[in-house]
């Protein structure tokens, strides 16, 4: 008697997938895959990348500016204000008699009636104040909070009618480091669009404070 007949495998024969369902070499190199090619860039999206980040750098440039400028604007009027309301004209914050001692440096200077030297040292004041406003301004532009030369520097190179101050400051301290609003302006639209990494805000960060001896010697100065 036979055994009932039954489909026997082919020995060494595998079951696999039908080809067409495998990607072959060549598959893997028609769908551009090779080395160098997967990253290409897109020069229309490179384009785009570097208005968006321009557009962004302007928007951020003009808003610094308006702050900046009502800032400077609150100042004037403060002062303007101070002075309406001063009835006080004996005690002054910087001493009378060194700024007639400067007066009198003019050889030309013959005689100094007692009102000049108080509208000198009103005046006196009120430039010192304005010159520290705008050099704060850079300080938090370079996310620092201490003031330092470079900061006085800047200010003096940026406002117009302190180019009188431009040659009694040091060549050094003319180099700006990476401030928020270059004296170049915003970067071209043929930059990369990584040019000008200082344009996008960063969070102020912690600084360290000098030595307690460093900030006593600051105060003696002052």
């Amino acid at each position: 008697m036979e055994p009932p007949s039954q489909t026997q495998p082919s020995i060494g024969v595998a079951a696999y997938p039908p080809a067409a369902t495998i990607a072959t070499p060549s598959a893997v190199e028609a769908a551009g895959l090779q080395p160098g090619q997967a990253f290409a860039a897109n020069p229309a999206q490179m384009s785009a990348q570097h208005q968006i980040v321009y557009q962004q750098a302007q928007q951020f440039h003009q808003q610094l500016q308006q702050q900046q400028q009502r800032q400077l604007q609150q100042f004037w009027d403060e002062r303007v204000a101070d002075i309406e309301q001063t009835t006080d004209f004996k005690n002054h914050t910087l001493p009378l008699a060194r700024i007639k001692k400067i007066m009198k440096a003019d050889e030309d200077v013959r005689m100094i009636s007692a009102e000049a030297p108080v509208v000198f040292a009103k005046a006196c004041e009120i430039f010192i104040l304005e010159l520290t406003l705008r050099s704060w301004m850079h300080t938090e532009e370079n996310k620092r909070r201490t003031l330092q030369k470079n900061d006085i520097a800047a200010a003096i190179t940026r406002t117009d009618i302190y180019d009188f101050l431009v040659d009694i400051v040091p060549r050094d301290e003319m180099k700006e480091e990476g401030v928020g609003l270059p004296r170049a302006g915003l970067p071209p639209m043929g930059a990369p669009a990584d040019a000008h990494p200082y344009y996008l805000w960063q969070e102020p960060q912690e600084q360290q404070e000098p030595p307690p001896e460093e900030q006593q010697s600051l105060r003696g100065s002052g």
